[in-house]
């Protein structure tokens, strides 16, 4: 089977996997609905300072969360990165990750994604303004990834992702899938590669616990109260499909752009456009800068607005260094502020 079937064939895998999954897509009127939205929450300084559109050329450890196939495209053997977001409402996002590749079997990769909430006030039916206790909610997601270079321009990737959410006496765990694909010399044109990713795709999720419990009685008869369990609706996942161009034109040894577009459709909100811009002088200094636009078929918009940031490249002889930092800006709750490290051996 040639590359270029075996493209058109995992392309078509990964549509049919999405629209029978997801069943109606672009659908605003369903936002928060979903179940385990930290999932959406992005990660990556360099990647949230392109608005997240460079699926087509992104590579390395940067990849697991973004594009799984574009992890099996990195310099190094081994890598790492760490990065912190302050997203909205003073929530915290920590995410780890380390990979590796091995000879005749492909990459593999470890990714970690917390949410810290700091301390909130117990509230109940009967207690309203709060009991006097504190809890901190629980998100965790933990995901292992692998991936393989199918031929010189076509790479693969999966995600197994297992979700945990844990708040004041309930909780909830489920898994997601993420499937990519890369592609690279698109038309015969070098710089210019394509990507497509589904992600979120899996089971949905449903909340237990002893929170759920409530006192029940049956009228006319001498029983005392019982407790109830009351089931709580299940929710699905907030499934995402991307399909992304990327574009890298060198002018020199020193000066070069990068372009990336890319068209997101969402099953619990509306589809969106967007593009990402990249300079780089002497492979150290790096600006970025990103924008969507929402496709507003409804008058629901988003909160978040254009990205922009910055990064430092430097090789310290066995170690590969990377620092970077990316703003989003975002309405109501002020900008999020990303800081990364990026780590190759």
């Amino acid at each position: 089977m040639n590359i270029r079937m075996t493209t058109v064939l995992l392309f078509t895998c990964l549509l049919v996997i999405f629209t029978s999954h997801s069943g109606i897509a672009g659908r605003a009127d369903k936002s928060g609905t979903a179940a385990a939205p930290q999932l959406l929450i992005p990660v990556g300084p360099r990647m949230i300072a392109l608005g997240g559109t460079s699926i087509a050329t992104i590579n390395g450890i940067e990849a697991l969360y973004w594009n799984p196939a574009g992890i099996t495209k990195s310099k190094f053997e081994s890598n790492a990165t760490f990065s912190h977001v302050n997203y909205l409402a003073d929530i915290g996002v920590e995410y780890v990750a380390i990979s590796s590749a091995f000879e005749g079997l492909g990459t593999l990769g470890l990714s970690i994604k917390s949410l810290s909430f700091g301390d909130i006030a117990v509230t109940t039916e009967e207690q309203p303004d709060g009991t006097g206790e504190l809890t901190s909610p629980t998100f965790f997601t933990l995901g292992v990834t692998y991936a393989k270079q199918l031929a010189d321009r076509v790479s693969v990737g999966l995600t197994l992702s297992h979700i945990t959410e844990k708040i004041e006496r309930a909780s909830a765990a489920g898994i997601a899938f993420n499937v990519g694909v890369q592609y690279s010399g698109v038309g015969g044109v070098d710089g210019l590669n394509l990507g497509v990713v589904v992600k979120n795709i899996g089971p949905q999720m449903q909340y237990e616990g002893t929170g759920l419990l409530r006192e029940g009685s049956v009228e006319d008869l001498n029983y005392t109260g019982s407790l109830v369990q009351l089931q709580a609706a299940s929710a699905e996942l907030p499934s995402v499909m991307e399909i992304g161009l990327g574009y890298n034109k060198s002018f020199d040894e020193v000066n070069s752009l990068s372009f990336s577009g890319l068209f997101q459709n969402n099953n619990f909100s509306d589809d969106e456009y967007k593009i990402g811009l990249e300079y780089s002088y002497s492979d150290l200094l790096f600006l970025r800068g990103g924008y969507s636009q929402s496709a507003k078929t409804t008058e629901l918009e988003s909160i978040f607005g254009g990205t922009y940031g910055i990064g430092f490249h430097q090789n310290l002889g066995d170690v590969d260094l990377s620092i970077d930092y990316a703003f989003r800006s975002a309405e109501y709750f002020g900008g999020n502020h990303v800081f990364g490290v990026i780590l190759g051996f």
